[in-house]
């Protein structure tokens, strides 16, 4: 849902503006959604220390940019090649984890996750006139490292945030990844509004007024980008991030189930083909 109003939105806003609604819009029910832990559930509130702060910031500005090039994909006809290339996420994600923190994962989960990974890319062009071998040997093209670059930034975003989420343990009586991934959501998301905000007043302030009046959608982008990174940020609190974006892949399936369902879409046959190696390597990163 977010991406599609995201895609929408680009239509009435540029590429920054479109990625501040992403985050701006959604303040108000991450906050929400931390009261309700801290007043309803009486969850006491982490202590943030430096570690915390010095990986949130990594991470709120990694994904910016992620968002940012994610976005300004949609400007090109040809960006499912880009989307495509965004999608190798995950395998950055474990590149990174594995060369930086050491976290290891074994041949079984990276199987399973190159299967989602190339089902996904096989979805995203299933609609062009692009072929397989085209697709590779274009990963040197402008969209394809546009698209490559914002699967990194996805990647360090997502390992960054991790590891902010586990700075927070010892703060803690006892180990609260809900807890965690919610303060840790609150911090980031704050500030990647105030930048954002300051950079389009210094550099870009017409852009707030088509961002102010396309406030209906936008509210709605807000809510279901908080909603889904509730979800993000606990799982990645839980779990390495590799092994979470693979298992996020069912997106892809939940969005051919609305194209089918709601709105009577027909898929074609590398569609097809594309949700059932996503399946795969969801049910091989399950049950290896």
């Amino acid at each position: 849902m977010r991406s599609v109003l995201q895609k929408h939105l680009k239509g009435r806003m540029g590429t920054t503006g479109a990625t501040f609604v992403r985050f701006g819009f959604g303040v108000p029910f991450a906050f929400f959604y931390l009261a309700l832990l801290v007043y309803g559930f009486d969850r006491p509130l982490p202590s943030a220390n430096a570690s915390f702060w010095f990986w949130a910031v990594i991470g709120a500005f990694s994904q910016i940019g992620a968002t940012f090039l994610l976005v300004h994909l949609f400007s090109f006809r040809n960006f499912a090649v880009g989307t495509a290339y965004s999608r190798t996420e995950p395998a950055q994600a474990a590149v990174i984890a594995l060369l930086f923190f050491g976290e290891r994962i074994t041949w079984a989960t990276f199987l399973a996750i190159a299967i989602s990974v190339v089902g996904v890319m096989v979805i995203s062009v299933a609609r062009t006139a692009i072929t397989v071998r085209s697709l590779l040997t274009s990963v040197f093209s402008r969209i394809a490292l546009i698209g490559l670059a914002s699967g990194l930034l996805f990647g360090l975003s997502g390992i960054s945030y991790r590891q902010a989420s586990l700075a927070l343990a010892p703060s803690l009586p006892a180990p609260d990844s809900v807890m965690q991934a919610s303060f840790t959501l609150v911090m980031v998301i704050l500030i990647q509004t105030f930048s954002m905000l300051a950079w389009m007043l210094w550099r870009d302030r017409a852009e707030l007024a088509r961002v102010a009046a396309a406030w209906p959608v936008a509210i709605v982008v807000g809510f279901v980008g908080a909603t889904a990174s509730f979800g993000w940020f606990t799982a990645m609190t839980l779990q390495q991030v590799a092994v979470v974006k693979a298992l996020a892949q069912v997106e892809m399936l939940f969005t051919f189930a609305s194209a089918v369902f709601i709105f009577k879409e027909k898929i074609n046959a590398l569609e097809i083909a594309g949700c059932l190696l996503i399946v795969a390597g969801i049910l091989a990163l399950l049950l290896l």
